[in-house]
């Protein structure tokens, strides 16, 4: 597994963007097409997963380095449980083999690790191998990188209502935000998703209610650094309004008196 060193260069320069609001504080990216690479180089799908797992640690490098705080992709889904057993027990060796090591790789940048997702699906080996990945890191704040593994969104969600439900918390936004396995963190400000296809597929669904969509064309060992900084210079070109108009985006100072004046009136 190729380790690359920290650029501190490229870190601060990121950082420096990130402030300025050119960078998303958070991305998600829907690792997709290992299979389909693997298939067009006659190779077997184990392969593709195998240089999808080498991609995937490169873009986690290239995205810190670049200033984004946190990165979650999607690596495994419920749903992906169903594909042949001899697929998946590939999938299972891939994490026996690089899981913790890469994670170590990920600590050692100051980022949190953390698995989200079922773990009770995984073999007991596997399932060890994914908590004992998340302890070196865990004193970390304000950078991770999340790794869904049995991970489905809408399970989440059911599993966050289940736990506010058996502790009587009453429901919102924000109770409900804070049962997530992405408590803590900021919602997702972009969502990438390679392999052609056009839609979510279960990923971040709550959290992703005003993330920016990429989709790329490219296959997931495919897609390059450099087409992650394209991800992110489109992303940078944006307008992101979250409802208000171009006027109050442009001009929040006025929004804060106007609202002011408002709280003063009502108090007179």
């Amino acid at each position: 597994m190729k380790k690359n060193r920290i650029n501190k260069d490229e870190t601060s320069r990121g950082a420096k963007n990130a402030r300025a609001g050119l960078l998303p504080r958070h991305i998600g990216i829907i690792m997709d097409g290992n299979g389909r690479w693997a298939k067009k180089r006659l190779l077997p799908r184990s392969a593709g997963h195998r240089f999808g797992m080498d991609r995937m640690m490169g873009l986690l490098r290239h995205a810190l380095d670049a200033g984004v705080s946190y990165v979650t992709v999607y690596a495994l889904s419920t749903e992906n449980f169903k594909r042949p057993k001899e697929e998946l027990e590939g999938l299972f060796n891939l994490i026996r083999k690089y899981f913790v090591p890469c994670m170590h790789e990920i600590a050692e940048r100051k980022a949190r690790v953390r698995v989200l997702g079922d773990l009770s699906l995984f073999p007991a080996d596997v399932r060890e191998l994914l908590i004992e990945a998340q302890k070196e890191s865990e004193a970390y704040e304000g950078r991770g990188v999340n790794v869904a593994l049995g991970y489905g969104s809408r399970a989440e969600i059911v599993r966050a209502a289940n736990i506010a439900v058996k502790e009587g918390r009453e429901l919102t936004e924000e109770s409900l935000s804070s049962l997530l396995y992405t408590a803590g963190q900021p919602d997702p400000d972009l969502i990438i998703r390679t392999g052609k296809e056009l839609r979510l597929s279960n990923f971040l669904l709550w959290q992703s209610a005003y993330a920016e969509l990429y989709f790329s064309e490219k296959l997931f060992p495919d897609f390059s650094d450099r087409d992650l900084d394209e991800a992110l210079k489109e992303y940078a070109g944006r307008k992101r309004r979250f409802g208000k108009t171009d006027e109050q985006m442009e001009n929040p100072s006025a929004e804060k008196e106007e609202k002011n004046t408002k709280e003063k009136g009502a108090d007179e």
